[in-house]
């Protein structure tokens, strides 16, 4: 085995042990700092641009990893779906999500470092994890518009990248796929790994926090007192007639 198989076969383990030994011990010692730190009282007009457009377009760029990476080529084959239309599809949203999550990221850096206050709440581990993050952002962005290309068509990532991916998983890693793919394929997966090793110990961490219980909540009763001062609830006084 050649030092880069043995590297694709050993080091995304040792990312899964931090992610996961981590997030345990974020959440053991670390219970009431697991939150975003949200800045939007400090300011919001920003914040109400950039912040749907780094989510929204990060969930479809999820997706679309979760597709390219879980399913088989085999599959979208017996579907009737084509090799060409898979990819044009594949290049046309995961550009378009690309380019809004880049976008996205972009604007809120720029609201952390142009508004003080702002920037004044922003630590270390922020900075490095936004530097890393839009580093894999772009990374992903050149792999999917280098693909698009006749030097990057050449490649076909569901044939070493996928099976790669998939093979972690079953306890049966096959680094020599992952030697196989182009370098753009290599450094974007290498930036992930970075990443999720930064996860639990920066504010990515409230992604791992799933809001259920406010499905089951129970609604919330706003009461306000009587302005005249008699100390009775608007809400249990009788309603007048009319405006």
């Amino acid at each position: 085995m050649t030092g880069g198989e043995i590297f694709w076969d050993v080091v995304p383990y040792v990312t899964l042990a931090v992610v996961v030994l981590g997030t345990w011990w974020r959440y053991r010692y670390d219970k009431f700092g697991w939150t975003t730190r949200s800045s939007q009282l400090y300011e919001s007009r920003l914040l109400r641009i950039a912040s749907p457009m780094f989510h929204f377009g990060i969930l479809v760029v999820i997706v679309g990893h979760i597709i390219g990476l879980v399913i088989p080529e085999s599959w979208t084959d017996a579907v009737g779906l084509s090799n060409d239309a898979y990819h044009i599809q594949a290049l046309v949203l995961g550009a378009i999500a690309g380019l809004c999550t880049l976008v996205g990221v972009v604007l809120l850096i720029y609201r952390r470092r142009t508004r003080g206050p702002v920037f004044m709440a922003t630590t270390r581990n922020d900075k490095v994890m936004y530097l890393v993050l839009v580093l894999a952002i772009v990374a992903g962005l050149a792999c999917t518009l280098i693909g698009a290309t006749p030097v990057g068509a050449e490649h076909d990532y569901r044939q070493t990248v996928s099976p790669w991916f998939r093979s972690i998983w079953v306890l049966q890693p096959r680094g020599d796929l992952m030697t196989a793919a182009p370098l753009w394929f290599q450094i974007h997966a290498m930036l992930g790994m970075i990443l999720f090793c930064l996860w639990p110990f920066t504010r990515l961490v409230h992604a791992f926090s799933a809001p259920v219980g406010y499905l089951f909540r129970p609604y919330i009763v706003y009461r306000s007192r009587d302005e005249a001062g008699r100390g009775e609830l608007l809400g249990s006084a009788p309603h007048r007639r009319g405006w």
